[in-house]
């Protein structure tokens, strides 16, 4: 298998307009045991209510039934189980949760596009990529201004970018390259899966819906036409200066050099996603002069969760600092705070374990150079948050004094700050 891939891959590379018609025979009983073996153990139940345990106690036996239904195109995938995440500001964003065999079959489908969209995609774009993530984006975004003839900057958000995508369109994009019938039949269904949202079924009309594991690639695929290709191909040629661009998934940042290509880009950006079906939010986008010493109020850069801005070095040179963005901050200390509240019944061991993961994986991805305060903070806030939850426990009366807090946090430590990303 791993050879055939390799073949794939080179002809891929090597060939950037060749059309893949037959890769459905790749589905192997094999590959698809694989797909399963990937999955996360621990991933919520879909609506046929079948764990990653369930199913490995007879896996030979339901991976060839699984196969076979696929081989015969009497596979059906089952609808989405709706569950909505807190995103703050009393906002909330939908999540389809997948049953265990499209799982699979997603898993082992995004496998073989990968193999070839992977020679496709171009080094700015890191979002939902292997051995690519938002830390190497943001080292860019950082690196450009620094190094390059870069002073505007387009940063810009689409509006519910995920749940825009027009399907026709989107299997127009992927025929470009990958024109193969069992493929397309079995991303239809993907695509256009009945959503069950408590008691209430809906067919999904548009986009692709956020939690399937197919959803991220097909979501790269349908941006890097869009924007990535455009912008490389189409309108880089027409432009004075130097442009650079950085892409995590639908969040990106154009860097221009002259103010007149900055303009001109800014104006046609929201025609081109239009044209896809997409829409810029011009609430949340803006084009800015971005440079040392500019005082315009705000001169300041949102992205990835980190807000970027120049300052002065210690030798007295322009840098780029980053820093964890207001918005983010809010998000933060309120995941930690219900963290915290909805564990408050269990055992102090237990709360502490519960605490001390949430804090871990916090400092993993804000922990960059520069940002070591916010790091300190969070801490600060997890100490003061449990202090306050053990004290209003079932309506009792304080549990504990700061005296006797104090002498408990000697036992249960609270992992220190350090920066883990010098970037």
């Amino acid at each position: 298998m791993e050879t055939k891939f390799n073949q794939i891959a080179e002809k891929a590379r090597t060939n950037p307009e060749f059309v893949f018609t037959s890769l459905a025979h790749l589905l192997t009983p094999e590959l698809l045991t694989e797909s399963f073996r990937q999955l996360n153990k621990k991933s919520a139940v879909g609506i046929d209510g079948i764990s990653h345990a369930d199913y490995k106690n007879n896996l030979k036996e339901n991976i060839a039934l699984l196969h076979q239904n696929l081989k015969a195109k009497t596979y059906q995938a089952k609808p989405l189980k709706r569950v909505w995440i807190d995103k703050g500001k009393n906002k909330k964003r939908p999540l389809g949760i997948s049953s265990i065999e499209d799982k699979i079959v997603q898993r082992a489908v995004t496998t073989l596009l990968n193999v070839i969209y992977e020679q496709d995609f171009y080094n700015f774009s890191y979002g939902f990529r292997e051995k690519r993530n938002a830390h190497q984006a943001l080292d860019n975004i950082r690196n450009q201004f620094m190094k390059r003839k870069i002073q505007w900057t387009i940063n810009a958000d689409i509006k519910g970018c995920f749940d825009n995508f027009d399907h026709r369109i989107l299997l127009e994009i992927l025929n470009k390259r990958v024109n193969d019938g069992r493929l397309n039949w079995l991303i239809k269904q993907w695509t256009k899966t009945k959503i069950i949202d408590g008691k209430q079924m809906t067919a999904n009309k548009s986009g692709t819906p956020q939690g399937g594991i197919i959803s991220p690639l097909l979501a790269n695929i349908y941006l890097h036409e869009v924007i990535d290709k455009w912008i490389i191909e189409e309108i880089r040629p027409l432009l004075k200066g130097e442009i650079y661009i950085v892409r995590y998934a639908d969040d990106f940042i154009i860097s221009l050099e002259y103010q007149s290509d900055a303009e001109r880009l800014y104006e046609v950006l929201p025609k081109r996603l239009s044209k896809y079906g997409l829409e810029l939010s011009l609430e949340k986008s803006r084009l800015q002069n971005f440079v040392p010493n500019n005082k315009e109020h705000n001169n300041t850069i949102d992205f990835l969760g980190f807000t970027h801005y120049w300052t002065k070095s210690r030798r007295g040179s322009n840098v780029i600092k980053r820093q964890t963005s207001k918005k983010s901050k809010n998000r933060i200390f309120k995941e930690l705070y219900d963290t915290i509240k909805y564990n408050r019944h269990k055992k102090l061991r237990e709360q502490y374990i519960t605490i001390k993961r949430k804090l871990q994986g916090l400092y993993q991805y804000f922990a960059i150079r520069g940002n070591y305060h916010f790091l300190c903070m969070l801490k600060d806030k997890a100490f003061v948050i449990w202090y306050k939850m053990l004290n209003h426990r079932g309506g009792r009366k304080k549990s504990y004094t700061k005296s006797t807090f104090n002498d408990l946090m000697r036992i249960f430590v609270l992992p220190k700050p350090k920066i883990l990303h010098n970037i």
